[in-house]
């Protein structure tokens, strides 16, 4: 039996696998939760509205400009010499990529009206929030987005971090609806609710984010090698 300080700390082989399959399922799940977000049809989160934009524009699934936004964004916290693991890969191939199957599935028509329209968007940030506290539990590290938001709010001392939040939510959303993302009332719930709806989710299961302690890929690599961290 694999102990849980095994399991939290990435200390095996078979620990790493675990929370590897963890962290995909979770990634996979809030896939659907941001499909249900896109399909409220009243507008998309920032990224998402970045993402829609790059897809209309190159004429290319929403996994494809995902995948391709995300890789970019970590390349950049590669370059600011953040903390990168094993998990940021996932984040950034899974998450696009489900949200292309269920919209090839398409078990959730558009929303028509706001009375479904904003419920629809408030149980896809629940589902979102809960697949965030399950993906941070694997600790191999944060997704590149947020990786990013810490590594620029280090850099601008003099900015708080959710000014930084702001500055980069509000670039991703105008470049997106230049290129013709969906921009809306949603955009602004996304915006302002995702937040307090993730830490209310996190204060339900008790679990405090900041007490993770995220492997690194070079530490990951040394457990599969059989070094000891």
């Amino acid at each position: 039996m694999i102990s849980v300080n095994e399991l939290r700390e990435n200390r095996s082989v078979r620990a790493i696998l675990l929370n590897v399959l963890l962290a995909a399922v979770s990634l996979f799940v809030n896939g659907f939760g941001i499909y249900l977000t896109i399909q409220a049809n009243i507008g998309a989160a920032p990224y998402d509205v970045l993402n829609l934009g790059l897809s209309k524009s190159l004429h290319i699934l929403y996994g494809t400009a995902s995948i391709a936004v995300s890789l970019t964004i970590l390349l950049i916290d590669i370059l600011l010499k953040e903390p990168i693991g094993l998990a940021m890969f996932i984040d950034a191939v899974v998450v696009g990529k489900a949200v292309d199957f269920f919209n090839w599935l398409h078990p959730v028509p558009k929303a028509g009206s706001l009375l479904s329209a904003i419920p629809m968007m408030l149980i896809g940030l629940v589902i979102i929030a809960y697949t965030q506290y399950t993906y941070m539990l694997a600790s191999l590290g944060c997704g590149p987005r947020d990786t990013l938001l810490v590594g620029l709010a280090k850099r601008t001392k003099r900015l708080p971090i959710g000014a930084v939040s702001i500055l980069i939510q509000s670039t991703c959303t105008l470049v997106g609806w230049l290129l013709g993302g969906p921009v809306g009332i949603g955009t602004l719930i996304c915006a302002f609710c995702a937040g307090p709806i993730m830490q209310m989710a996190f204060q339900s299961v008790h679990f405090d984010a900041t007490h993770v302690r995220h492997q690194r890929l070079w530490d990951s690599y040394k457990v599969f090698s059989g070094s000891k961290i």
